[in-house]
């Protein structure tokens, strides 16, 4: 058979064919028959279910390319997958982990405001908590700012502890808040006496907040590493008894002992404060001892 031609090509196609529409035509008329048949009387489900049966397998095999990839994704997920989750997961834990050292952090504060409570039992003072809200970052100026001020009775002078011991006094009173001198500041001294013997001196600050220096105590003085320096109530700021610091070395020296004592009080540490005033008179208990007779006059002087 010759090859068409181009022109002829375009006209055979263009050609109508009478009896292909004829064909169409009976196909398209016996489509319609068959679907309003099937649909008002369900003559053709035994037929439909044969093509059904007979059709499953290739359905089958087309859904297979589908089904293997679902399987291969759940089954044996990617690197990248297994990372993002790992990374996702380990966001949970440390969220997790936050939350916990949260509740880690207000079991500790509640654990210092407990003993705070309760190294004031059975002391006649009268007992204010105050929190921390600044701190002078001079190194040689020892100042901390406190959310109590007049408002709340705060006075200049006003000893201040933690659950520890003594940290300082007010130096200055605002409506709502005061600033506080710490012991260790190198323009404050606090009276004190060595617990063991009683001897009497100065704590001075260095500007280190693990050191005090004793002053003017001689060489013979009966001081050893260890002990208790407590306030001796002497000056009239500090009650007496209060734990000060502990004395970390002793040397001699020239003329009077060159003493270095570790403050008690977490310096360093503070997060809330104790302010102490002293109890009105009329919420002091009343002596329980009798009163002391008066003193006879000294005896004449003989010449």
């Amino acid at each position: 058979m010759a090859a068409l031609t181009p022109s002829k090509r375009i006209q055979y196609l263009f050609t109508v064919n009478p009896t292909a529409i004829l064909q169409l035509g009976f196909w398209v008329a016996l489509s319609i028959i068959m679907m309003t048949v099937d649909h008002r009387y369900q003559y053709l489900d035994g037929l439909r279910d044969v093509l059904g049966t007979v059709v499953y397998p290739f359905q089958y095999l087309m859904r297979l390319p589908a089904e293997t990839k679902g399987w291969l994704d759940q089954n044996l997920a990617g690197r990248g997958a297994l990372l993002e989750e790992n990374a996702r997961l380990r966001e949970k834990q440390i969220f997790l982990n936050a939350q916990l050292q949260k509740l880690t952090t207000l079991e500790a504060e509640n654990r210092r405001l407990r003993s705070l409570l309760e190294s004031t039992v059975n002391t006649p003072e009268r007992l204010l908590i105050a929190e921390l809200l600044a701190v002078d970052f001079d190194p040689y100026r020892h100042h901390i700012l406190l959310n109590r001020g007049r408002q709340h009775h705060v006075y200049v002078g006003q000893p201040v502890l933690d659950q520890h011991g003594v940290i300082g006094q007010i130096i200055h009173t605002d409506p709502f808040s005061s600033t506080a001198i710490l012991i260790t500041d190198v323009s404050h001294a606090l009276p004190i006496q060595i617990n063991r013997t009683g001897v009497r001196t100065l704590a001075l600050g260095t500007g280190n907040f693990q050191e005090l220096k004793l002053l003017h105590v001689p060489n013979n003085a009966d001081v050893k590493v260890g002990d208790l320096l407590v306030t001796s109530g002497l000056g009239g700021r500090f009650p007496h008894g209060y734990p000060v610091a502990t004395v970390a070395k002793f040397e001699p020296g020239s003329p009077f002992a060159n003493i270095i004592a570790k403050p008690v009080a977490q310096l360093d540490r503070i997060r809330e404060v104790m302010l102490l005033e002293d109890a009105p008179p009329d919420e002091k208990p009343a002596p329980v001892a009798a009163p002391m007779a008066p003193m006879a006059p000294p005896p004449a002087h003989r010449p």
